[in-house]
């Protein structure tokens, strides 16, 4: 039986999908799980894998072509047998998509939204930018002309921090410490890690590495709003906020807690390449409960991070700086650290927030203790 191969739908409230390019040709042969086509939403451009073995047939779309969500752009036939004319509801089945899709597709509407699942941009927040400028219009005043047109990594930001700020109630809670363990500890492993992955580990790394170990000792800090309820997430998937042209992306490392610092290293290193590529999949940018964000080579001191609904927390670290602080009584130079959690009150009070930033602090002061 044909298989058909649809628009998939990649984040919640995504209503179309531009298709970027075919990986393949009509006619040839693919494999399921090879990439198929390219797809840009609103995150990026994400590669989208063949959801069968067989021949690809069909082609409806063309490259550059706007397509509705759940539409049927193509098939895959075995040999010698025809792609259909006519679309019926029995073809489009969940064999349509691949489990990558499935896991970002947007969910049937329940009381709580399942494990993993993306944010929900509301459709209010989607059209804020459109609404603006219809006010404008109708008042007769033109937009500027040196106006900046957002792409769609900087328009899902505005999006998500207007959602964020908006709905969620926020209080932040500061920590001073000593970094000097965590850079002792990053240059001490780091040249290992060099030497067999070939890639450089950054002090993100190794923050990410004890992070993930503290969070399931404080379920409400990785647990997230429902709307009504709290959801405690049995996964640990942290976030890393990272700079591309456009504006910044949240790629997303599963299972942290169960990832020694190479492999972490390894998997932020391969997320940063896609991001800087726009080359984005799916499963890089879906799922996350935590989120971080490490402003210090910008030689940020300090600042306070806007939440990422449904998450509980987001995490915002400064710049390590010498700094004279008491030691024993006495006056001394450290190399000292902020960090700055914001929280979600619904969901962790500040005695919860406190004492995960606490734990968290205990962990940066002994690293090798906590690390695999």
């Amino acid at each position: 039986m044909p298989i058909g191969v649809v628009m998939p739908a990649l984040e919640m409230a995504q209503e179309t999908g531009k298709l970027i390019a075919w990986r393949k040709k009509e006619g040839e042969s693919v494999a399921k799980g090879e990439t198929l086509l390219e797809v840009e939403t609103d995150k990026a451009v994400m590669e989208i894998e063949a959801p069968g073995d067989g021949i690809l047939a069909g082609v409806k779309v063309r490259e550059g072509a706007e397509v509705p969500v759940g539409q049927t752009i193509a098939w895959i036939v075995r040999p010698g047998e025809a792609p259909p004319t006519e679309v019926s509801s029995s073809e489009i089945s969940g064999r349509t998509m691949t489990s990558a899709a499935r896991a970002a597709a947007p969910a049937p509407t329940t009381s709580e939204p399942p494990s993993g699942a993306n944010p929900d941009i509301s459709p209010k927040a989607r059209r804020l930018a459109e609404d603006i400028l219809a006010v404008v219009a109708a008042q007769g005043t033109p937009a500027p002309a040196d106006a900046e047109n957002l792409g769609p990594v900087g328009r899902l930001m505005a999006e998500r921090t207007t959602q964020g700020w908006t709905t969620v109630p926020h209080f932040f809670v500061v920590r001073h410490l000593d970094a000097g363990a965590l850079v002792q500890a990053r240059n001490k492993l780091a040249p290992a890690i060099e030497k067999t992955h070939g890639i450089r580990s950054t002090l993100t790394d190794l923050l990410t590495a004890l992070v993930a170990r503290v969070l399931p000792k404080h379920p409400r800090v990785n647990a997230s709003w429902s709307g009504t309820s709290i959801r405690l997430n049995k996964d640990v998937n942290i976030a890393i906020l990272m700079a591309v042209d456009e504006g910044v992306v949240a790629a997303v490392i599963h299972n942290a807690d169960s990832c020694d610092l190479a492999a972490i290293a390894w998997q932020r290193h391969e997320l940063a390449e896609r991001a800087r590529a726009g080359r984005l999949r799916p499963a890089d940018v879906s799922g996350a409960t935590f989120t971080i964000s490490n402003l210090g080579m910008y030689n940020v001191d300090a600042f306070s991070a806007i939440i990422t609904p449904p998450q509980a927390a987001i995490l915002a670290v400064g710049q390590i700086a010498d700094r004279v602080v008491p030691v024993e009584g006495r006056p001394s130079v450290r190399p000292m650290m902020t960090m700055t959690l914001s929280a979600d009150h619904r969901v962790a009070d500040g005695a919860r927030a406190a004492a995960f930033l606490n734990d968290l602090a205990e962990a940066i002061c002994e690293p090798e203790k906590q690390l695999p």
